[in-house]
């Protein structure tokens, strides 16, 4: 009897757009965000949300192949889970009411710049960057600010770089951090305690079969940020 051959667990089916039965789902977990509802409802979040996104990222695996080869892209891992660590928090809703991704060299996401994909009931947002580093890593980022100024504000400055993002987003430090001068020429870029880039589009437009396509244009555009970051840090 021969024996059929065993199912590769990384092929997901080609990724035909976010669905609308996702956001719907996605909606619904909003105002019903317990355990008993998702349980019973657990096979459309499987459906209609777990696996959309996974294709997606297989999709998108195959354009970061073109500009970014780097960073590793897994269907399974680069993926959030869907439940919430409520374990400090005074929301104890079980459940996250969005889904996203985070791309990244091999390592921990907090330990390096990134690309992160999120969609929920309202927006998509895509961008790349990096977001809470440890205090070592963002040592090691302000410094290459500094001694690499001219090669960092190339990137930031850049003209469509600016077009497509605007300013920098990320959480800043009311004064220049300590060890560098308040009037140093790069001292508004110091006070960042993270930084990255991003567009926020409607939900609407996940639904295309080229939403791959086009969130790649975006990660492509980031990616001289995402990776001055890491070579600050030595990911390079």
């Amino acid at each position: 009897m021969v024996r059929p051959p065993l199912l590769d667990p990384e092929v997901y089916p080609p990724f035909d757009g976010f669905p609308k039965d996702g956001i719907k789902f996605l909606k619904q977990l909003k105002t019903n965000n317990n355990r008993q509802w998702f349980q019973v409802h657990k096979e459309e979040y499987e459906t209609f949300v777990k696996l959309p996104m996974q294709s997606l990222i297989v999709a998108l695996r195959g354009e970061f192949a073109k500009f970014a080869p780097e960073i590793d892209l897994q269907p399974k891992r680069s993926m959030f889970r869907i439940y919430r660590d409520i374990r400090f928090s005074k929301n104890k809703a079980p459940y996250k009411t969005h889904v996203a991704a985070v791309f990244h060299p091999r390592g921990h996401w907090q330990e390096g710049a990134g690309y992160y994909l999120h969609i929920e009931p309202g927006g998509v947002f895509l961008g790349g960057g990096i977001y809470m580093p440890p205090n070592d890593i963002l040592r090691d980022i302000r410094r290459a600010i500094v001694e690499r100024s001219e090669e960092f504000l190339s990137i930031v400055n850049e003209k469509s770089f600016r077009r497509r993002f605007g300013e920098m987003e990320g959480d800043r430090l009311q004064r220049v951090p300590q060890g560098f001068e308040t009037t140093h020429p790069m001292a508004e870029w110091l006070k960042y305690k993270w930084l990255y880039a991003g567009v926020t589009w409607s939900h609407e437009k996940s639904f295309s079969p080229k939403f791959f396509r086009e969130a790649a244009q975006i990660y492509e555009q980031v990616t001289p940020l995402v990776r001055f970051l890491n070579s600050a840090i030595g990911k390079d």
